[in-house]
């Protein structure tokens, strides 16, 4: 796979927690219209994130894991800027993600994929279940994939 060059590696400082924070404002709030309110939620704190830096250093993706259930995590807030996408950035986050779940002895992720990213997490391995659904005005897919 080509792409830019990025080094992903998991939030440790309060920077890089705002990092991903500004990321996804941009992505979600100011970019998809996704209200703040929805986009900042209980399990940010304890959730793992990582995050993506460009070669000038600027962080330029971010995602999350949430433990939902014994040995099930949840992938989610998945965002890559615009200029960004299909290089690659996404999936290097999706791969530090699921490290970090088999670290943590998770045995299968899920995920709310947005309608229009589902092929992207197709091609990671992960399958669709059930209907389509609206989360924040916008389709959704659940998928899931075993470690």
């Amino acid at each position: 796979m080509g792409g830019m060059t990025v080094r992903v590696k998991a939030v440790e400082t309060a920077a890089e927690r705002e990092a991903t924070r500004a990321v996804r404002r941009r992505v979600f709030i100011d970019e998809q219209r996704v209200p703040a309110e929805l986009e900042y939620d209980e399990h940010d704190e304890a959730a793992d994130h990582v995050v993506a830096f460009d070669d000038g250093g600027a962080c330029v993706g971010t995602g999350r894991l949430v433990v939902q259930a014994p040995g099930v995590g949840r992938v989610g807030r998945m965002a890559v800027d615009a200029r960004c996408r299909g290089q690659g950035v996404g999936a290097k986050l999706l791969e530090a993600l699921e490290a970090i779940a088999r670290a943590r002895g998770l045995r299968e992720i899920v995920l709310h994929a947005q309608a229009h990213a589902a092929p992207f997490y197709d091609k990671a391995g992960y399958l669709p279940e059930g209907e389509r659904y609206e989360e924040a005005g916008i389709p959704h897919v659940t998928m899931r994939k075993r470690l």
